[in-house]
């Protein structure tokens, strides 16, 4: 009794049982899921006209739940797509998620057929005559070919869902299926352009209502760029033809386009000399509490474009906001992809101007100055990435494309579950016959379950996709544990050599061989995050990660119970 006090009371094996705790938290574990996880609303459908996409790389665990359907309860996906496949045209349908409530009402689709048969239609036109000031009717007929509409049956409601998140850990395209695309860009270009490229991809897969989608730069030993996109629940050709599409931006003044992305628009300023935060009153205190800030940069037009703004506003009325601004009372629609994304108010000296050169400006707001500054500063560069779609500053090649059926993850999950258990097992086995102590055996096992869950805790905490080589990566960091506590048990029990040696001097010569061991993994492990176009990132950093949590915590608590069990005095 006396000996667990004071392995609950020893400082290392305190700290491990915090970072424990922090990992239950951070895993946030559902013992009883209810319904079904909403992954996305397809765009342009019933559900996209009342419901919000969930947001990219959002917590497993914070997603929206569907909960019902018109009072049935829903607990699989079988169950869902069975109820509102019962549904007709015009019917009324009520959603209940963990969020709130919507009503919904299914619509019919036609499809036009047209038919090998043509019709006269007669068309009056009213034409006003300037001369003699008098509206005269005009007839005339045009010949067209007859159509009919067909009903398709219903409309689908555009709600994609899977089985509810048991937890945070995040999973890869390994585990849980969907579409992997390494892309490469036709020439070498810098990390400026690099990162316009990854931001018009995000920007172009938040239009489209996708969700757990990873875009990151990666690179090959010879410095060559690729760019990794990762989507789940979505097959090969839906993300070809998503990322392979021209993007369409569009401006537009009260429902006329006035310029369109790449084609009309021939710079968009990205330097700290013509973008950023206004240097005229750029924040201020806002009226309903906390700060406002204003950002503006500025584009360059194509003359046909600048004309085409200058009719569009010349007709406009002007007013005065409450900070003594002036505008034109329409403004500057932003259309990505014919989806509206923004709209920015249109300053009073541009009324009937052709001016190419014209600056775009908005606003960001927070409880604070740096968080309103902030906010202001990512709206920026959102639009700056939109006004640009359309018109990448390099054409990209697809190099390769892994589809991956959710089936092959879900059976490795379950294999790799079974053998870690009787890998453990078998340490437990191995060890206690080579120690003849069964006291040794137990906090081993304890220790390596340990880094396990703080490693997942960390893997969550972080939003780290846990893949086939995170995985291969935490059985190397367990491995590796395994062998380090060998090393302090062997140390520790008083061979010849340091029979007369204290426990302190034991647990440090022991540490010092871990330490070594350890620094040689990270140096091993730093090259691999290059390695074939980073596909074997995951692996590295989840070896770092996994050797340095048993390096700084569980090795140290394992060490401390060591002394406490075998200590005899």
């Amino acid at each position: 009794m006396g000996k667990l006090k004071k392995i609950f009371t020893n400082v290392r094996i305190i700290i491990l049982l915090v970072f424990l705790l922090f990992s239950l938290v951070a895993i946030n574990p559902n013992i009883m899921p209810e319904g079904v996880a909403i992954r996305g609303i397809e765009k342009n459908t019933v559900a996209a006209e009342a419901m919000d996409s969930p947001k990219a790389n959002i917590l497993p665990r914070s997603r929206e739940i569907i909960l019902s359907v018109n009072n049935q309860q829903v607990n699989s996906e079988e169950e869902y797509y069975s109820i509102i496949d019962d549904f007709g045209p015009n019917r009324t349908i009520r959603i209940k998620t963990s969020k709130g409530s919507y009503t919904l009402v299914t619509r019919e689709m036609f499809e036009t057929i047209y038919l090998n048969e043509t019709e006269q239609v007669k068309i009056t036109e009213e034409l006003f005559n300037q001369t003699t000031n008098e509206t005269t009717n005009v007839t005339r007929y045009e010949t067209r070919q007859k159509s009919e509409q067909r009903s398709l049956g219903v409309e689908p409601l555009g709600i994609v869902v899977y089985p509810v998140p048991t937890n945070n850990i995040r999973k890869g395209l390994d585990l849980q299926g969907g579409t992997r695309v390494l892309l490469e860009p036709e020439k070498q270009v810098n990390l400026e352009d690099l990162d316009l490229i990854i931001q018009n991809i995000k920007q172009r897969v938040n239009v489209y209502g996708l969700s757990d989608v990873i875009v990151r730069a990666v690179k090959d030993f010879s410095g060559k760029n690729f760019i990794l996109v990762e989507v789940s629940g979505a097959n090969d050709e839906e993300v070809k033809d998503l990322i392979s599409s021209q993007g369409k931006f569009e401006a537009k003044i009260n429902n006329e386009t006035v310029f369109v992305g790449g084609k009309d628009i021939k710079y968009v300023c990205r330097s700290a000399e013509c973008s950023g935060i206004a240097r005229q009153g750029g924040c201020a205190p806002s009226t309903a509490g906390g700060w406002q800030c204003e950002f503006a940069f500025s584009i360059t037009l194509d003359p046909e474009a600048a004309q085409r703004q200058a009719d569009a506003t010349k007709d406009l009325d002007v007013y005065t906001d409450e900070n003594g601004q002036s505008y034109l009372e329409s403004q500057i629609e932003l259309y990505l992809d014919d989806e509206l994304v923004d709209q920015l108010n249109i300053g009073a000296d541009l009324k009937g101007r052709a001016v190419t050169d014209i600056q775009i400006s908005g606003g960001g707001a927070g409880e604070t100055q740096q968080e309103a500054i902030s906010d202001a500063l990512q709206s920026m560069k959102r639009l700056q990435t939109i006004m640009i779609t359309g018109s990448l500053p390099v054409k990209l090649d697809i190099v390769k494309v892994d589809s991956i059926s959710p089936m092959l993850g879900e059976e490795f999950i379950d294999n790799a579950l079974l053998i870690g258990l009787l890998a453990i097992l078998a340490v437990v086995v191995v060890v206690s016959i080579r120690y003849k102590r069964f006291t040794i055996a137990i906090p081993m096992a304890i220790t390596m379950l340990s880094e396990v869950f703080i490693l997942l805790g960390v893997a969550s905490l972080i939003g780290w996709n846990l893949d086939l080589a995170a995985i291969a990566g935490i059985i190397i960091a367990v491995g590796t544990g395994v062998d380090h506590q060998i090393v302090i048990t062997d140390e520790t029990l008083g061979r010849k050599r340091n029979v007369e040696l204290g426990w302190k001097e034991k647990l440090k010569k022991a540490f010092f061989i871990i330490t070594a061991a350890y620094l040689t993994t990270l140096v091993a492990m730093v090259p691999l995050m290059f390695a074939g176009a980073g596909l074997l990132k995951g692996f590295a950093i989840t070896t770092i990660i996994g050797v340095s949590i048993g390096v700084i915590i569980t090795r140290p608590a394992f060490g401390s119970m060591i002394q406490i069990l075998l200590k005899k005095h």
